[in-house]
């Protein structure tokens, strides 16, 4: 490797490590002041929200990797400045787009690290920190969880427990189900079988069932049964994707297919993901062009201020590209690919003369 190359490289990642750690830092302040609030009329130790501010700060720290990849490389190049190691570089034949490049490479080997490593960890502790505060949400009584076999639904109204099991969802109709209803103590109440269900409301209406009690059954055309869900609510609670990994996220989005679901979610969060990599590398290029050429500004504050200011349209333009496409709006592929091209063209212009800074 050569020695300028070295060079980067460790100041690139010292100041990655340098900015992570603030970051980090400011989330998980957040997160503890945000659980400390949750939990100050619940009897748990002091101990607990502290433990689950750190199981849920990965995942969000992982949705700043861009703000922390650009304030990265405005650290990164503000050091060269103050130290004039940029000058140094240039004298020596080291030109800015060969500076430029090295960044963009060091940043993309960044994002492959962090969505093959960091996320996959993130979402672990996601996971666990959801399993963790579930026993203390309103929430722990119901569930709704999609497998490969299906549909299943928990529910909960007044002392009964009602399991539902449903092959496919077809607009606002659960299709082909079977529904056991128990007691607290968990005896059988009554089994429902029935081809179709409208679950507009929570108030179910289930057409053409076979109620089974023992060991016998009567048909009705139409029985109306009481719960705590209904279509959106379903949606809402199976929604929390960063809490799967990526080989879970794919297994997910097949059972989906598989149950007539709804697959936009899950598809804009796979190409976000997959596409990460590239995203960094533009963020980091964008953050290099803005520095050089404001460089004989005089400042640090307001140049990290300018970096800040266009991390925060860029972090919006990227959010309002993905609520377009999950309303689809427009194509699920556009709305991930529309803000990496108006990156792309916005670098390809301010590129011009880069060599002259």
């Amino acid at each position: 490797m050569k020695v300028y190359i070295k060079f980067i490289s460790i100041i690139f990642f010292k100041s990655l490590l340098y900015v992570f750690l603030i970051m980090g830092s400011l989330v998980f302040l957040l997160n503890l002041l945000s659980e400390l609030e949750f939990f100050k009329e619940k009897d748990v130790g002091t101990g607990y929200p502290l433990f689950l501010s750190l199981l849920n700060s990965p995942s969000q720290i992982f949705e700043m990797f861009p703000f922390i990849l650009l304030i990265t490389t405005q650290l990164f190049l503000i050091k060269l400045f103050e130290n004039k190691e940029i000058d140094i570089f240039k004298y020596s034949g080291l030109k800015n787009s060969k500076i430029i490049l090295i960044l963009s490479i060091l940043s993309f080997l960044t994002g492959v690290l962090v969505i093959s490593l960091f996320y996959n960890l993130s979402s672990s502790l996601k996971t666990l920190y959801i399993e963790s505060k579930s026993p203390f949400t309103s929430d722990e009584k119901y569930l709704a969880v999609i497998t490969k076999n299906g549909l299943w639904i928990k529910d909960k109204v007044e002392d009964n427990i009602i399991i539902t099991n449903s092959s496919s969802i077809k607009d606002q109709m659960l299709i082909d189900n079977f529904i056991t209803e128990f007691d607290r103590e968990f005896n059988v109440i009554r089994n429902i079988q029935s081809d179709k269900i409208d679950i507009s409301n929570e108030n179910w209406i289930i057409f053409d069932s076979k109620i089974y009690k023992k060991n016998i059954y009567i048909n009705k055309n139409k029985l109306v049964l009481k719960t705590n869900f209904d279509l959106q609510r379903i949606k809402t609670l199976y929604s929390n994707l960063s809490s799967l990994n990526l080989i879970e996220l794919f297994e997910l989005r097949k059972n989906y297919k598989k149950l007539n679901y709804s697959i936009i979610d899950i598809d804009l969060h796979l190409m976000k993901i997959l596409l990460f990599p590239l995203f960094l590398l533009l963020i980091s290029l964008f953050s290099s062009l803005i520095m050089l050429n404001i460089k004989k500004i005089k400042g640090t504050t307001f140049k990290i201020s300018a970096g800040l200011f266009f991390s925060v349209i860029i972090y919006y333009l990227n959010n309002f590209s993905y609520v377009l496409g999950s309303t689809e709006r427009i194509p699920i592929i556009i709305s991930v690919i529309a803000p990496l091209l108006i990156l792309i063209s916005i670098n390809t212009l301010m590129l011009n003369n880069i060599n002259e800074k």
